[in-house]
């Protein structure tokens, strides 16, 4: 299903709606170009989690951890080189503990898809100046989730 915003606070907005549906073990996989708004967009799902702290790219640091309702663990996989460092990063330990948020999640998906574990894949463009167009991709969970927006 795919949605369209004209501004980042739309996107932003769409997040903190998305991020009160979750669950403790739910996974995003988040793709977009640089500057599309993948951490725009997580900062919202945070405020969803009930999470006051201010979101920021995880890029040097791999993973930051918040804490909200659910516990939100916001990756960034963009210096990885191959999926199986993702382990490296203690992906397994955070798996059922809260909601993992991934940017750059193509490089996690396959690995997720071999040890068949459910995530949510969305991807976002940058259409113009400030509109996105964000997606939500037919995944099991993902089927579910645009289901409870409607």
């Amino acid at each position: 299903m795919n949605f369209r915003f004209n501004h980042m606070k739309e996107t932003q907005d769409f997040g903190k709606k998305i991020g009160e549906l979750l669950k403790k073990g739910d996974i995003l996989l988040l793709d977009g170009d640089l500057g599309a708004g993948k951490t725009t967009f997580t900062q919202g799902i945070a405020k969803g989690l009930g999470i006051d702290s201010y979101v920021k790219s995880p890029t040097f640091t791999y993973v930051i951890e918040y804490n909200g309702r659910i516990p939100l663990y916001h990756f960034d996989l963009y210096r990885l080189q191959n999926p199986e460092e993702i382990y490296d990063l203690g992906f397994d330990d955070y798996l059922e503990q809260g909601v993992l948020v991934m940017e750059w999640g193509a490089l996690a998906q396959e690995l997720l898809q071999q040890e068949h574990i459910p995530y949510i894949k969305i991807t976002i463009d940058k259409t113009g100046e400030n509109q996105r167009e964000l997606k939500i991709v037919d995944t099991a969970r993902g089927k579910e989730l645009t289901k409870e927006l409607e």
